[in-house]
C-alpha cells in the first residue's frame, strides 16, 4: 500500500463520481480532425476507454492509498453543505464496505468499454451509446461513495434513464417492452423508498448516513423503524431483485444488448444490496428486526425459483434463451445475498458483501461470454446452440468452451472459486441468527438454501454439457442440419476484456481474506452503531 495525503484521496474520490459527467458531456460534442482516428465513431469509442480507462486508475490508486489498517474508518472524506434548510450535504467517504464495490463498478465499466470499441454494439450513434454508459458509470459510484440519505436517493435514480435507453435503442427483440417494465418497476419501487427515507431523515433531524448509523436507531421509535425498513426496503428489494419484485429482470437482460447486460448483473443489483446493508440494517435495526424473517423467507423462495425456473429454461426442446436462464440464475445468487443480510450476523452480511463482488466478477463474465455466444450463432436460444449433437465448444472453439465451463462452475459454487465464500458465510450467518431471531425459523430457510445450491449446480452443469459436449458433427443416423457452423475461438480483445474476471475469481476464492479483511471491520462497526 502507498501513503497518500487525505487532500489527495479527497480528490481522487471526487475525481471518481465527477469525472464519468465530465467525459459524457465531451463525448457528445464533435471530436477534434487530429483525434478521429478512422472515423468519428471510432473516436468518441475511443473516448470512452480512456476516460473509464482514468476511473479505474483513480480507483485503484485510491484503493492503495486506503489505510488497510482501520478499515471501518471512513476515509476520503468530503463533506459541504449543499441544501442548508434541508440540512443536505455533498458528503462522500469509503470505508471497507464500499470500497470493493467502487473497484469493481470501475472495472466492468472499463472492460464494457473496451469490449465495445472491438465490439460496438448494434443501434444509433456510437456517441450516444458512449455518454450514456458513462451517465450510467457516474450514478453507479456515486451510489457507493455518497453518505446522504437524499444524495444516495439522486444517485440511486440517476442510472435509470441511462440503462432504458440502453436497453430502448442498442437492444434486441422486444427491446421497447424490456425497458417499459425495467424503467416502471423500478421507479414505483424508488417513489416508495423515497417515502422511507424522508421519514428516516425527518424524524432523526438529519440526513447524514454516518451520523444515523452511529445513532443506531435510538432516535427512532420502533413504529417508525417499521415503516421505514418496509418502504425503503420495497424500493431496495425492487433493484436487487428479490422475488416475487424481479419479474423486470429476464425480460431487460434477454432485450439489453450484452455490455448492458454486463453492468446489470454486475454491478446495478449491487445497489438494493448494498442499500440494506448502508442504510437498513444500521439506521433502523429494530424495524429490520421485525422483517428479517420475511426478507429471509423471500430470499430462500427466490432461491428455489431461480433455480428451478433455469432448469425448466435448460431442458431439451424448452426454447430457453441462455441470457434469460443466467438472468434468471442472478434472482436465485442474490437471494443468498438477503439471506445473509437477514441473519443481521458479522458473518452473514460479510457473506453476503463477499458474494455480492463475486456474483458481478462471475455473471459479467458469463454475460460476456453467452455475447459472444450470440455473436457467433446469431441466437442465444438453447436448442439451437444445443443442435442435434451440442454446440461441441470444446471441439470447435476450446478456449472459448473452457472459458464458459470455467464460469458455470464458478458460479455454481466451486470450492477455490470467488463463488463459494459468499454463499458459504450467508449459510452458516443463517445457521445462526442474530438473538432475537427464530433460529428454528432461520435453520429451516438455512436447509431450503443448501437444497437450492444443488438446484444451481444442476441447471449449471446441464448447460454445460449441452453447449459444451458433444461431436463437431452429426453422429450416423442423426439428422443432417447442415455444416456445421465455423466458429472463432476467443479473439485478442475478449481475452482482454475477460482475463481480468477469470484471474480476480480465482484470486478471491483462494485468498477470501483480501475482501474479508476490508469487510469485517466495517460491518462489526457497523451492526454495533458506530462502535468499533
Amino acid at each position: 500500500m502507498i501513503d497518500i495525503s487525505p487532500s489527495v484521496m479527497q480528490f481522487l474520490l471526487a475525481f471518481i463520481v465527477v469525472a464519468p459527467l465530465l467525459g459524457a458531456a465531451t463525448a457528445l460534442a464533435p471530436a477534434p480532425p487530429g483525434l478521429r482516428g478512422s472515423s468519428p465513431e471510432q473516436a468518441v469509442l475511443r473516448h470512452g476507454v480512456t476516460v473509464t480507462g482514468a476511473i479505474l486508475i483513480a480507483a485503484i490508486v485510491l484503493a492503495l492509498g486506503f489505510d488497510h489498517d482501520q478499515p471501518s474508518r471512513m476515509q476520503a472524506t468530503t463533506d459541504t453543505s449543499w441544501i442548508a434548510a434541508l440540512d443536505v450535504r455533498i458528503h462522500l467517504g469509503v470505508d471497507g464496505i464500499s470500497l470493493p464495490l467502487l473497484v469493481l463498478t470501475a472495472l466492468l465499466t472499463f472492460l464494457c468499454a473496451l469490449y465495445s470499441y472491438f465490439k460496438p454494439p448494434a443501434g444509433p450513434s456510437p456517441r450516444a451509446f458512449v455518454a450514456l454508459l458513462l451517465v450510467l458509470e457516474s450514478g453507479t459510484l456515486a451510489t457507493f461513495a455518497v453518505l446522504d440519505l437524499l444524495l444516495f436517493f439522486l444517485a440511486f435514480e440517476m442510472v435509470l434513464i441511462p440503462m432504458y435507453f440502453l436497453i430502448a435503442r442498442w437492444g434486441g427483440a422486444e427491446r421497447q417492452a424490456a425497458a417499459w417494465k425495467f424503467i416502471l418497476y423500478t421507479l414505483l419501487g424508488s417513489v416508495v423508498m423515497l417515502l422511507g427515507l424522508l421519514l428516516v431523515g425527518l424524524h432523526a433531524g438529519t440526513f447524514d448516513m454516518v451520523a444515523l448509523a452511529t445513532d443506531n436507531g435510538s432516535g427512532l421509535s420502533k413504529s417508525v423503524q417499521v415503516t421505514a425498513v418496509l418502504a425503503i426496503g420495497i424500493g431496495l428489494a425492487v433493484k436487487t431483485p428479490m422475488w416475487p419484485l424481479h419479474s423486470w429482470l429476464p425480460d431487460a437482460h434477454t432485450a439489453a444488448p450484452t455490455v448492458g447486460s454486463v453492468l446489470l448483473a454486475g454491478v446495478m443489483l449491487k445497489m438494493g444490496t448494498y442499500g440494506f446493508v448502508r442504510i437498513v440494517l444500521p439506521i433502523a435495526p429494530d424495524g429490520m428486526r421485525t422483517f428479517a424473517p420475511y426478507l429471509a423467507a423471500f430470499a430462500v423462495v427466490g432461491i428455489i425459483y431461480g433455480s428451478l425456473a433455469c432448469l425448466a429454461l435448460a431442458r431439451r426442446g424448452a426454447g430457453g434463451d441462455l441470457k434469460r436462464l443466467i438472468a434468471y440464475s442472478s434472482v436465485g445468487h442474490m437471494g443468498f445475498v438477503l439471506l445473509g443480510i437477514a441473519s443481521m450476523t458479522p458473518t452473514g452480511v460479510n457473506g453476503a458483501l463477499f458474494a455480492n463482488v463475486a456474483h458481478g466478477l462471475i455473471t459479467g463474465l458469463l454475460f460476456f461470454l453467452v455475447g459472444a455466444l450470440k455473436d457467433r450463432y446469431g441466437t442465444a436460444d438453447l436448442d439451437t446452440l444445443a443442435g442435434a449433437t451440442g454446440a461441441a465448444l470444446y471441439g470447435r472453439a476450446p478456449r472459448l468452451g473452457g472459458l464458459l465451463a470455467f464460469a458455470a462452475v464458478a458460479s455454481l459454487g466451486l470450492p477455490g472459486l470467488a463463488g463459494f465464500w459468499g454463499e458459504m458465510l450467508a449459510m452458516f450467518g443463517a445457521f445462526d441468527p442474530a438473538p432475537g431471531l427464530s433460529r428454528p425459523a432461520f435453520l429451516t430457510f438455512t436447509a431450503i438454501a443448501c437444497f437450492g445450491t444443488l438446484l444451481t449446480a444442476a441447471y449449471l452443469l446441464i448447460v454445460v454439457r449441452r453447449v459444451c459436449m458433444g461431436a463437431t458433427r452429426p453422429a450416423a443416423g442423426a439428422e443432417e442440419t447442415g455444416p456445421a457452423p465455423e466458429l472463432a475461438d476467443v479473439q485478442g480483445y475478449e481475452l482482454a476484456a475477460w482475463t481480468p474476471l477469470v484471474a480476480l475469481t480465482v484470486l478471491a476464492g483462494l485468498w477470501p481474506a483480501v475482501l474479508l479483511g476490508l469487510t469485517d471491520p466495517a460491518v462489526q462497526k457497523l451492526l454495533a452503531g458506530g462502535k468499533s
